[in-house]
């Protein structure tokens, strides 16, 4: 997919190459997280909204306290929205200060009424929290979905459900990096550009 930074203003233009730089944030896995991570798969497959909420607000909260940014207020629905472009898998809505700001994630697919696998539920919650991450805690004054920003993604995730064993398997075997095939069929099904609140959407 051709990027679409040409079409951006030079102020944004910074903006996106401050954010595709930044590979990475190093966050302390507390056990309370680590637990939540744990336990989150059991309540997507059981179908338990309100677990599946409770869980998800506190891999959120551990991670804001870990980095020391503001919280967030997290919401799980059931069926994903849908539209002619496709299913929306989760929404960041940024508030301004005047209260939280908010994560919205959905755990049935809205085509087949299926549960969202555990991996993919997991990964659209970070992607949520990446957002909010940019301007909490990078200070970014636009969330871009650049390289850097999938590979902030794919580091949390690979830091909160690492475990000894699989963190010893992964350093060996370069598990863990995202290759470039990978970044481009995400971003294939993501919104290149995003005005505020940031959309994610399947089906691109």
């Amino acid at each position: 997919m051709p990027s679409f930074r040409h079409r951006l203003t030079r102020s944004q233009q910074r903006q996106y190459d401050r954010s595709n730089e930044i590979a990475s944030i190093p966050v302390r896995v507390s056990p309370r997280l680590r637990a939540a991570v744990a336990l989150l798969e059991g309540a997507l497959e059981t179908g338990d909204r309100a677990r599946t909420e409770h869980l998800a607000q506190i891999v959120c909260d551990e991670i804001c306290m870990a980095l020391r940014v503001a919280p967030v207020r997290v919401m799980v629905g059931t069926r994903r929205p849908a539209d002619a472009r496709g299913e929306l898998h989760g929404l960041y809505t940024p508030t301004g200060g005047t209260r939280r700001d908010r994560i919205e994630v959905w755990m049935i697919t809205a085509k087949r009424h299926q549960v969202v696998a555990y991996k993919t539920f997991l990964r659209t919650l970070l992607h949520e929290v990446c957002h909010h991450l940019d301007y909490s805690r990078l200070a970014l004054r636009e969330s871009f979905h650049t390289d850097g920003f999938f590979k902030r993604e794919s580091s949390l995730f690979y830091q909160i459900t690492r475990t000894e064993e699989t963190g010893a398997r992964r350093q060996n075997s370069g598990e863990g990096i995202p290759s470039t095939e990978d970044r481009i069929q995400k971003r294939a099904r993501l919104e290149t550009s995003e005005p505020r609140p940031v959309r994610r959407f399947s089906g691109f």
